[in-house]
């Protein structure tokens, strides 16, 4: 899938399939996170590939807004060093994560943000390092709309040279 048609039409997927994702497509997701650009080369992510059920129903339990964890057969915790640009270099290797997933037609969500200290002792993070997110990952169990998306009008939120200057 070509780039823009991967930003173009990823969905938030929240039902998988109980279907394995293959070795080489997981470190594909694993390596689109670690070649995402940071501020000063900092690279302050880490990431926890988790693929046991038990894992999975126990993160699904811990992030509120994020039971279905448990019904994705793999979820990548993406933990960060504490650092000034730490959430920003974060998010942009979790839209990588997710877009390099769904170039292979894997779905994905963003669960959590910053508030998930219980995962820590769970995975054995050390203290010092956060939890920025969970990625429940898997093969979407119903057709998604690709490309459906309701946004508004380009022209409401681009603008030419100045504020009010609607890119055309």
């Amino acid at each position: 899938m070509e780039t823009f048609d991967a930003i173009r039409t990823v969905l938030a997927v929240r039902h998988f399939k109980d279907t394995p994702i293959p070795e080489p497509i997981v470190r594909q997701i694993v390596e689109a996170g670690h070649l995402t650009a940071s501020a000063g080369n900092g690279q302050p992510w880490h990431f926890i590939v988790v693929r046991d059920k038990e894992t999975l129903r126990r993160l699904g339990q811990l992030a509120p807004t994020g039971p279905y964890i448990a019904q994705a057969p793999l979820a990548i915790v993406v933990a960060m060093d504490r650092s000034p640009l730490a959430d920003s270099d974060g998010s942009r290797a979790i839209q990588d994560m997710i877009l390099a997933a769904w170039s292979q037609g894997v779905g994905s969500n963003w669960v959590g943000f910053n508030n998930l200290p219980e995962v820590n002792h769970l995975l054995g993070i050390p203290e010092g390092v956060s939890v920025l997110a969970i990625l429940p990952f898997g093969y979407p169990a119903e057709a998604v709309g690709k490309g459906q998306k309701k946004r508004k009008p380009l022209g409401e939120v681009a603008y030419n040279e100045r504020w009010g200057e609607p890119f055309q």
